[in-house]
């Protein structure tokens, strides 16, 4: 690491400074405010305490392991609600797992409450009736973490690292809430609970979970590393004791208030992150483009809003009845596909998209074959893709 040539505190005490070729420059100081300099010209800025120092690793990069934790995308439903079916997505990387059916309902920035300062957006439950939870029924909202993006926490080894889970809840109930941390295998679980003191009000949540030495987790791959749940009700099957990890499939903890057993109750959240440490730092805001292209890892939607007969795009005309084109993002694996409302021009004549085929995860992008209701295409020539009904679209998905 390049030296440092200066420390400023605001503390006055006194500070002593190593270095070392890890790239972290440990200032050891109790509770001072430093602004470190190193020769390099990079500024370095936080609360040192006596065990800690500050990080540049920490500091800066991808600190925040969830995706759209500030809820500013919503790609599949642009702002409306939905009443979820059992493992629908609804926010970009939030599925919803629900035992019964129409129990709840999801919509971002739901109620038009003001988000918590420095936030514009939240993800918004209501529940639709007041059910009472069955020992096997089990309703949440979860994201699944990519095993790339948390190898480096080492968790199933003696070298885990302590996570830090916050965010911001509002809620029309009071009381003690739960969720879980799990891996892929639904075999090792870590349930939290936290509390929510104040009705309709937003609580700023930290909860800090010892990095799990046992199990099987996903690293350095394309699966399921964690997934990180908040429970809206569960039954005594999937509720498990409270900070500690269990051998167990646990998705919310003993005793924790059902947000679906009360009709109209609201359960609002917004700023989740998900970090390496035993503190929960300041959160980790994105570029809007940056948090976009996470998202489109996972799910991507090409749609025209606009105007009927408008284009979500062109490809090139294989057969009579078939076109190839390529999408310009890169997936976490070959997708699936799904559309509506779309037609193909080649300039003379229309015919209606009937199937996706050949789908591919290819190098900057994803590659596909449309397929046609009738053979009448010319090949040879650029085709458009055609909005026929005004809300039409052409998705893709690689979720996890």
């Amino acid at each position: 690491m390049a030296s440092v040539i200066s420390a400023l505190t605001s503390g006055g005490g006194g500070i002593s400074m190593t270095g070392d070729a890890s790239g972290i420059l440990n200032l050891n100081s109790n509770g001072t405010n430093v602004v470190a300099v190193t020769s390099t010209g990079m500024a370095v800025t936080g609360t040192l305490s006596s065990s800690n120092g500050i990080s540049v690793a920490n500091t800066f990069g991808f600190k925040n392991r969830i995706i759209n934790g500030a809820m500013v995308i919503d790609q599949r439903n642009a702002g409306a609600s939905v009443t979820p079916t059992n493992g629908v997505y609804t926010l970009d990387r939030y599925r919803a797992i629900l035992t019964q059916s129409s129990k709840f309902s999801v919509q971002q920035n739901a109620g038009a409450i003001t988000p918590p300062v420095g936030f514009s957006n939240y993800l918004g439950i209501t529940s639709l009736s007041a059910y009472s939870i069955g020992a096997s029924d089990l309703f949440m909202i979860t994201q699944y973490i990519e095993g790339y993006n948390i190898s480096d926490l080492g968790w199933g080894t003696a070298n885990a690292k302590t996570v830090t889970l916050s965010f911001q809840v509002y809620s029309s109930l009071t009381g003690t809430f739960g969720g879980v941390l799990t891996n892929s295998a639904q075999n090792r679980s870590y349930p939290f609970t936290y509390s929510i003191p104040v009705a309709n009000t937003w609580t700023t949540i930290s909860i800090t979970i010892a990095g799990d030495t046992s199990g099987t987790w996903i690293g350095a791959t394309n699966g399921t590393g964690i997934a990180v749940v908040w429970g809206l009700g569960a039954g005594s099957t999937y509720s498990g004791t409270a900070g500690a990890w269990a051998g167990a499939n646990y998705f919310s903890a003993t005793g924790a208030t059902s947000v679906v057993g009360t009709s109209g109750a609201t359960f609002y959240i917004t700023g989740v992150q998900l970090e390496k440490g035993s503190t929960a730092t300041s959160f980790d805001v994105r570029a809007y483009s940056t948090e976009l292209a996470m998202c489109r890892r996972y799910y991507a939607r090409l749609q025209d809003t606009l105007a009927l007969s408008g284009s979500l795009g062109t490809v090139s005309v294989e057969g009579a009845s078939s076109t190839y084109g390529t999408a310009p993002f890169s997936m976490r694996a070959t997708p699936s596909s799904t559309f509506s409302g779309l037609t193909i021009s080649d300039g003379n004549v229309i015919p209606a998209l009937t199937s996706v085929s050949n789908l591919g995860n290819i190098i900057g992008g994803v590659s596909f074959t449309l397929n046609c209701s009738a053979a009448t295409l010319t090949v040879g020539r650029a085709a458009r893709i055609r909005n026929a009904l005004g809300t039409a679209y052409l998705d893709f998905s690689a979720e996890l």
